[in-house]
């Protein structure tokens, strides 16, 4: 993924480059896994967890994977919408920079929303993502982090990474 920052003018992140950024996501039960719990049933599960990890590897592989991060504020936004607006599906906007730590919170955002969504018996528990092998952000979800407002496109259970294209045109979950 690339990303641009524009907050502060004399950056070495001013000008867009790229990052080979990996996820990592820790999630706990939602139910208690006691064994009177019947939920928990004979599989010895809450929930079929392969379902929910191709939901988010399909977000990752086809929604982030060569994005390109920029705030709602960059003035290349007004360059791929005038020029090349087929390509507005592979640009991560955020309210703000695009950093590591605002990213991070942006995906927290969407996994709980599809987490909620599907109705999954899941939490989560941390969120680490790896900008670089020495800029790592370990994120561990709390109230405050589900309040900050990135972007709409965070808190809808579907393939969108910026709020440039209508809800509806995006693939749901």
């Amino acid at each position: 993924m690339a990303h641009r920052l524009i907050s502060d003018p004399h950056s070495r992140c001013a000008v867009p480059h790229g990052h080979n950024e990996f996820v990592r996501v820790q999630l706990s039960a939602d139910q208690s896994l006691s064994q009177d719990n019947r939920s928990w049933g004979l599989a010895n599960r809450t929930h079929d967890f392969s379902e929910l990890k191709s939901r988010w590897h399909a977000f990752i592989d086809k929604s982030l994977d060569h994005g390109l991060q920029l705030s709602v504020h960059d003035p290349l936004l007004d360059y791929f919408q005038n020029f090349e607006p087929q390509r507005l599906k592979n640009i991560v906007t955020i309210n703000g920079d695009p950093t590591t730590e605002a990213l991070s919170i942006a995906l927290c955002q969407k996994l709980s929303a599809i987490l909620q969504n599907q109705s999954l018996p899941y939490r989560i528990e941390q969120l680490s993502l790896e900008e670089t092998p020495t800029n790592t952000i370990i994120l561990t979800p709390n109230h405050e982090t589900y309040e900050i407002n990135l972007g709409s496109w965070c808190r809808r259970a579907d393939f969108s990474i910026n709020d440039l294209i209508p809800a509806e045109n995006w693939e749901s979950f």
